[in-house]
């Protein structure tokens, strides 16, 4: 139990030692453009998933969605990869960032196995997981990756740096607000727990590799587990 106390310390708790003060003019360039972004991939976001199933303009629309995102991310100012403390030192998160994402999967699998007897929430989320079963899964699975990979690019990395006070809160509503922009309660409530944990992540480690890796964990695993347990 105090291994595992301490693996959690480190990687959602204890904050390591960085140097990434940025000037006041770099801080509201940052600000400028996260606003922008958030607003532009809301739009995105909430068209992609009103495209039928299977359609090659939702294909494109996530494409284009990961792309707001990272541009976005990169124009705002300098990213970080962010390291945690390891025995001794500080090592670069790897290997717990994807155990938590499979935590986080594990408590959705118990969740869907409640969720799939509520008939409201069961068809909110069966209208997400309709992309799976009606579109392309291999290319399902590279979007998948892709869209995590630029939603902590921009959430983790431009946003958080972005929010000088309270930035794991902060970055966390974002993130909800885009994604409520689909009109789906179960996504937007699962951006909630997912925004808690990675934005944990970065303040601990002070980067996005740790937000990264936990986040395309839990995706891909999801688009992978829970079609057969939701029916």
């Amino acid at each position: 139990m105090s291994t595992v106390q301490t693996w959690l310390r480190r990687a959602l708790w204890d904050v390591v030692p960085r140097d990434h003060r940025q000037t006041a003019a770099a801080l509201r360039r940052r600000q400028v453009v996260t606003v922008a972004v958030v607003v532009i991939g809301a739009v995105v976001l909430g068209l992609s998933l009103r495209i039928d199933p299977g359609s090659g303009w939702f294909y494109l629309s996530t494409a284009a969605l990961a792309g707001v995102w990272t541009v976005g991310a990169f124009a705002s100012g300098p990213l970080h990869l962010g390291r945690i403390a390891w025995r001794d030192g500080l090592a670069r998160p790897i290997v717990t960032p994807v155990l938590l994402g499979a935590a986080i999967v594990g408590v959705f699998v118990l969740g869907g196995l409640v969720i799939r007897e509520i008939p409201f929430l069961q068809q909110q989320v069966s209208s997400v997981l309709d992309y799976a079963d009606q579109g392309s899964l291999p290319l399902l699975v590279v979007i998948t990756a892709v869209n995590g990979i630029a939603e902590e690019l921009f959430f983790r990395g431009a946003a958080y740096a972005a929010i000088p006070h309270r930035p794991v809160l902060w970055t966390t509503v974002a993130y909800v607000v885009a994604t409520a922009a689909t009109g789906n309660v179960m996504l937007a409530f699962a951006a909630i727990l997912l925004g808690v944990v990675v934005g944990l992540e970065r303040r601990a480690s002070g980067g996005i590799l740790a937000p990264i890796l936990t986040h395309c964990t839990w995706s891909l695993s999801m688009l992978l587990v829970l079609p057969p347990i939701i029916g």
